[in-house]
């Protein structure tokens, strides 16, 4: 029998968010507090129908669970997998004397505060405790200066997860209808995924340009050398990347030397052997200051430069970290140091690195933080003084120390001195030809000396690197030694990476830096997007250029820039109290001076032409007629596929758009064009035979669709190329599994099989891979009986890695049992016992946190157990 809940004699109640969190204050706390998690929110809006109460179903709004007719009331329910603990929750606050709520101090941890009071209703004393890092001093000083819950920051949070329910739950099912099931919209995903399509557009529309230029090796007296950079021809500059046109690939200025390889090579031969001078100087000091601590944003950012993380398992390693006592609270826009900090921070620098590295004041860095309540401190190492990186390195795990690292470095390079040096420019003249090279020197390294902040762009990266340059003088004679033509190709925009993206969303002031992880985890699961492998960077999806089609050209508004971050700013507004939720509501949906959601949406669903929104134009051929017809990419509810006319081919899975040239879509049409030839006839059934090509290769097939049976296929064998298929080749792969003869010793029939992992033989439950060399088409029987009498293989593959856990973390609060990471036949995911989860495509198991795997059930849990098709009907 399970152990009621039971809070200690007289004991107060703390309720934190997560049982991590509840270890660690347990530490610091007496014997006079019971802490407990409430793992997450105890209660939401209603996720489907099933959920709603039944005193509202027949209401004409119940779908949305907000009563968009009276004040937008919320309805919330406690999700089945939550009753448990708040069952829990309530048996330890009957027999408690206080109750502390120490939830997170933004939005959403006020709101799990409010929430918890609404259920549990204690008739003791309720304290909010709000501290910013999880140390004995931190969380004494909250005790001694508790406070009211924040009610402004509750009616924030509501009413931004009430925009986000009518967003999602109306524009949504707009997209099942019109282009595929299971697709969403979001308030700030969709603009997300738009950004990442315009990008993908200007990659799809770059004309690129290739222009020449020469590198001389210049020699002093001294015999020391440098490489230059030609930068203009008789008055006339060279052009660089930046001054073509990336959608015509011509020059934006016809005053630039634009020149090709013979121009380049004819003016080597002019220039070589001719002398050279150093024709100008340029020596000038710079200084740069350090980067400000983190803010949620940029440690998301530079963890994913430095360290490849995504934004979701950077939230994650940085909530461990702050649940254990590491760091301070890790959601913040603020920048500011709290004097305890900047006190810590400068002694480290003067007794790790010296005096001269620190500046005569510290330094104050101000945020511009329009919600002054949620302006709380930067993130930084925890308590005072700081723990030392390597200190830490037995008790963290490799991610977490990484992370630790880098945020102990940014805070401590915060409060160091200015780098200093000099910038050095030479330029160099040979026969009316300027020659050009800069250096950098680093005079004072400072704030370097501890941190040097990523970048986006390599080229800039490298640019800053210390380059050493000779001395030189104007006038001083120099022997060109060598002279290079080199050749320079204009390169399209870079895509966004996960970085990148998070750096424009808040550049533009839509979202908030706390909700980057779930959106960008939430357009990867949608399969708006993909991630290349090569440069880790988000590619869009066919499907994703049809719903930022549906929304651009039928629901503007909802995708605008401006108006999604004036959106933040307006939800920002009513958690200073400056704003009335209600109306700002009302405003939304119903309208005002501009249409709301609702007006927005009426008629919609026979206006948009489904045809129309699902075709995207890739265009025609070079000099073809009218007569020529466009070529399209049409996405249809099993994927996209080319069209042209009545042409069809299906297209490469994962092939990015850009790489949709129409030599590339010209070659698909025709293979597409030649697999609906037959290669001959099937002599048993008289049915066609083709070779064609699908999203997942090439195969096999007999028949067509307008048989009274469905066409059979069959995958080319590894290594097969279609053109290389005959018709006795395929139909032989049509005649798997074939039977070789029976066993001599059992009489059971011996085949021969193509599986999931590789061809086999099988006699009875005896089965063995079939080696290198040999094929599945030829093997007779004599060999077939030699490979199953030998002994079986004990192979440490997907059936050992199905019975060992990849992962295994502690009890689920719903189930009891362990939570662990499997690896199933279709990919990792976690399991509780009863509900199982899919990891996301781009989450190792290695990097799944507790948190996020009980994140990952509930999500499951809450969406219920898949429909299984109905078997298929034999037609009569």
């Amino acid at each position: 029998m399970a152990k009621k809940a039971q809070a200690s004699d007289g004991a107060a109640l703390v309720i934190v968010e997560s049982p991590a969190k509840a270890r660690t204050i347990s530490a610091f706390l007496g014997k006079g507090y019971t802490i407990e998690a409430s793992i997450g929110h105890i209660r939401d809006l209603p996720e489907g129908a099933k959920e709603i109460p039944k005193e509202f179903k027949s209401e004409e709004w119940a779908y949305l669970g907000v009563n968009v007719q009276k004040n937008f009331d919320p309805v919330y329910v406690i999700p089945r997998e939550k009753s448990q603990q708040v069952k829990k929750l309530k048996a330890l606050l009957k027999d408690s004397k206080e109750l502390y709520l120490a939830t997170d101090e933004d939005r959403e941890g006020e709101a799990i505060s409010w929430h918890l009071c609404e259920v549990l209703r204690p008739k003791v004393p309720v304290r909010r405790l709000v501290f910013h890092e999880i140390t004995k001093e931190a969380i004494r000083e909250a005790l001694t200066h508790p406070r009211e819950i924040d009610a402004d920051l509750v009616r924030a949070q509501e009413a931004r997860r009430i925009i986000d329910r009518l967003y999602g739950y109306d524009v949504s099912p707009l997209l099942w209808r019109k282009i595929r099931p299971r697709l969403s919209a979001g308030r700030v995903q969709s603009v997300a995924v738009r950004l990442i399509i315009e990008r993908e557009r200007q990659r799809m529309a770059f004309q690129s340009a290739t222009y020449w230029d020469l590198l001389g090796t210049f020699v002093k007296s001294t015999g020391e050398r440098f490489e230059a950079g030609l930068t203009a021809v008789d008055g006339r500059k060279i052009p660089g990347s930046r001054d073509f046109d990336p959608a015509t690939g011509k020059l934006k200025d016809p005053a630039l030397l634009w020149l090709d390889e013979p121009a380049a090579q004819q003016l080597r031969a002019r220039l070589r052997g001719r002398p050279a001078r150093v024709a100008n100087l340029e020596n000038k000091p710079y200084t740069t200051r350090p980067a400000p601590p983190f803010t949620t944003s940029t440690m998301q950012q530079e963890a994913n430069r430095k360290y490849g993380f995504t934004a979701r398992h950077t939230m994650q390693v940085a909530q461990s970290l702050y649940e254990t006592g590491h760091i301070t609270y890790m959601r913040t826009d603020s920048t500011s140091l709290a004097g305890v900090a900047v006190k810590a921070a400068r002694e480290l620098v003067a007794s790790q690195y010296g005096d001269e590295y620190l500046p005569p004041q510290p330094r104050i860095y101000q945020t511009k933080v329009k919600n002054a309540q949620e302006a709380h401190e930067a993130i930084r190492p925890a308590g005072h003084p700081f723990d030392v990186p390597e200190s830490l390195k037995s008790v963290l795990s490799p991610d977490q120390f990484k992370l630790y690292s880098l945020i102990w470095k940014r805070t401590v390079a915060s409060q160091m001195a200015d780098a200093r040096g000099h910038r050095i420019t030479i330029t160099v003249e040979a026969d009316g030809a300027a020659f050009q090279v800069s250096g950098k020197t680093i005079e004072f390294p400072g704030y370097l000396r501890a941190y040097v902040e990523g970048s986006d762009d390599p080229e800039a990266d490298l640019a800053e690197r210390e380059l050493v340059l000779p001395q030189v003088a104007v006038g001083e004679t120099l022997t060109c030694e060598e002279l290079d033509a080199k050749s320079h190709t204009t390169q399209p925009p870079n895509r966004y990476s996960e970085a990148s993206l998070t750096r424009a969303l808040e550049e533009m002031g839509i979202g908030r830096p706390s909700t980057y992880a779930t959106i960008i985890d939430t357009i990867l699961a949608r399969d708006y997007v993909f991630k290349l492998k090569r440069g880790n960077v988000l590619v869009p999806t066919w499907t994703a250029f049809a719903v930022s089609q549906l929304l651009e050209s039928h629901l503007p508004n909802l995708v605008d820039y401006q108006f999604t971050a004036e959106m933040e700013d307006e939800l920002d507004a009513i958690s200073r109290g400056e704003m009335d939720p209600t109306e700002y509501l009302r405003c939304f949906y119903f309208g005002n001076e501009h249409p709301g959601l609702k007006q927005q949406l009426q008629n919609k669903v026979d206006e948009i032409d489904a045809r129309d929104v699902c075709r995207i134009a890739i265009g025609k051929p070079e000099g073809a007629g009218p007569e020529v017809e466009e070529i399209y990419v049409r996405v249809g509810r099993y994927g996209p596929f080319l069209e042209q006319g009545d042409r069809r081919a299906s297209l490469p899975e994962n092939m990015p758009p850009d790489e949709l040239t129409i030599p590339v879509v010209l070659e698909l049409l025709e293979k597409a064009s030649l697999s609906e030839q037959p290669l001959g006839v099937c002599p048993e059934t008289g049915k066609p035979i083709f070779v064609k090509t699908g999203r997942f290769g090439p195969y096999v097939q007999r028949g067509t669709a307008q048989d009274d049976e469905k066409p059979q296929n069959v995958s080319l064998l590894k290594g097969m190329n279609p053109e290389d298929v005959d018709l006795e080749t395929a139909l032989k792969l049509l005649a798997l599994p074939r039977t070789l003869g029976n066993h001599p010793e059992s009489g059971q029939p011996v085949e021969a099989h193509n599986g999931r992992y590789g061809p086999y033989v099988r006699c009875g439950e005896e089965t063995r891979s079939l080696p290198d060399g040999l094929s599945i088409l030829s093997i007779n029987l004599p060999q077939a009986l030699e490979l199953l009498a030998q002994p079986k293989a004990r192979r440490r593959g997907a059936a050992a890695a199905k019975r060992e856990p990849l992962r295994v973390f502690g009890p689920s609060p719903v189930t009891g049992q362990p939570v662990q990471v499997l690896s199933g036949r279709y990919g990792p995911y976690v399991t509780d016992g009863t509900t199982n989860a899919s990891l996301p495509k781009d989450a190792p198991p290695e990097e799944i946190e507790f948190e996020y795997a009980l994140h990952l059930l509930q999500v499951r849990a809450e969406v219920g157990p898949r429909k299984r098709r109905p078997p298929r009907k034999k037609k009569s």
